[in-house]
């Protein structure tokens, strides 16, 4: 692996950076505070080319390989982690495996958009009964027995973008005696009939990030819009979880990166005892054990990510990646609080929002425990 950026991606950086810094992070704190999803930074990170940056240009995307997306995924979730995940959703979930698994004719109808940015999409495979049993899919797909298609019917649950989504590569059970063979994935235009969401969910964190059930109700789709093969959604659904992780990787980088910057920042100048609370040993040690531990987060996420541009296998690394950058994440906020002290359990200063934002990569496309599980299984297998 280069460890030595290339000019597209420190030219990545320096776009993020100053988007991130200029337009993003003046408004996180209304973002977080009024609940309110982002249209006009969702619109612009379309114009910049954010929204599908691994896609070909062919597609709509802007061309760039997964080192670039994480460097800039990281940069816009240390400003807002909800307009981040908003971005990964879009990239990771609804781009990638449209690119990797649909027909043509998909690609130029629903890929085109979405990569840039006309279009915006979510990924249901989430039920109140299948979340990190994803093989328990209980919405159905059955053959359309007036024509050449399907019948949905079911309700999925914490589909992130959900209420403000345009396309979702939603997945069913169309064989349940065939367990995770039975699968099948669909692209779903929202406004297809009997297609509704439920109210947003109120979140403890990434507030701007709307996400909702959404009920299927008698939902006719037309064959064509099969993603890949008949039976073959669960390897959609895990080789997407696979790349969304590198995603979430870089957002709970960014938390924690905003966690460290803001704690480093206050402990300059508030002062104790006659000196600034960062020449104190005990503030300084957890300072530099932030710095370290974002530092290893960091290589582990562009590892996975530079495995997936050179088309090598990354599913290990990519949990990795997620596993430790969200574990870091939890525990950068939570040092940034103590380093504030009572300032930092106050909403007039950002180190809450990030304790807030934090617990959520603990937790979407796969638990901290599924991580394990995956990690666990490449060792039994000798990987």
């Amino acid at each position: 692996m280069n460890f030595t950026p290339t000019e597209d991606q420190l030219a990545v950086q320096k776009t993020a950076r100053e988007f991130a810094q200029q337009e993003v992070l003046p408004k996180a704190a209304e973002i977080d505070r009024e609940h309110r999803h982002p249209a006009e930074l969702v619109k612009r990170m379309a114009e910049l080319g954010f929204l599908g940056m691994a896609i070909p240009e062919s597609y709509g995307g802007a061309g760039l390989d997964h080192v670039s997306y994480a460097i800039a995924m990281e940069e816009i979730s240390r400003a807002c982690a909800s307009t981040g995940v908003i971005m990964s959703v879009n990239n990771s979930l609804v781009c990638d495996p449209i690119y990797r698994f649909g027909t043509d004719a998909q690609k130029q109808e629903w890929l085109t958009p979405l990569a840039s940015g006309k279009l915006l999409g979510c990924f249901a495979l989430s039920e109140p009964e299948a979340g990190s049993d994803a093989a328990a899919q209980k919405t159905t797909a059955e053959r359309d027995p007036s024509g050449d298609g399907w019948v949905i019917n079911g309700t999925k649950n914490w589909i992130t973008n959900g209420p403000v989504a345009d396309v979702c590569v939603l997945f069913t059970m169309n064989d349940k005696a065939a367990g995770h063979k039975g699968i099948t994935a669909f692209i779903l235009p929202m406004d297809t009939k009997g297609v509704r969401c439920g109210p947003p969910d109120d979140k403890l964190g990434i507030r701007g990030s709307k996400s909702s059930q959404i009920y299927l109700d008698d939902v006719r789709l037309p064959a064509g819009l099969v993603l890949g093969e008949v039976g073959g959604g669960f390897k959609v659904a895990m080789s997407t979880l696979d790349g969304g992780r590198i995603g979430i990787a870089a957002q709970a980088i960014g938390i924690a990166r905003a966690a460290l910057e803001d704690a480093l920042a206050y402990a300059q100048q508030r002062r104790t005892m006659g000196k600034a609370i960062v020449q104190h040993q005990a503030i300084a040690f957890k300072l530099a054990d932030m710095a370290t531990e974002i530092d290893a987060a960091r290589l582990l996420c562009l590892r996975a990510a530079y495995l997936k541009d050179a088309k090598q296998p990354y599913g290990r690394e990519a949990a990795m990646a997620k596993l430790f950058a969200s574990d870091v994440a939890n525990r950068a906020a939570r040092e940034a609080i103590q380093i504030f002290g009572g300032n930092g359990y106050v909403t007039e200063y950002p180190v809450e929002r990030h304790f807030r934002d934090a617990k959520i990569t603990e937790i979407y496309e796969g638990t901290s425990e599924i991580q394990r599980l995956v990690i666990a299984g490449y060792l039994a297998k000798g990987g």
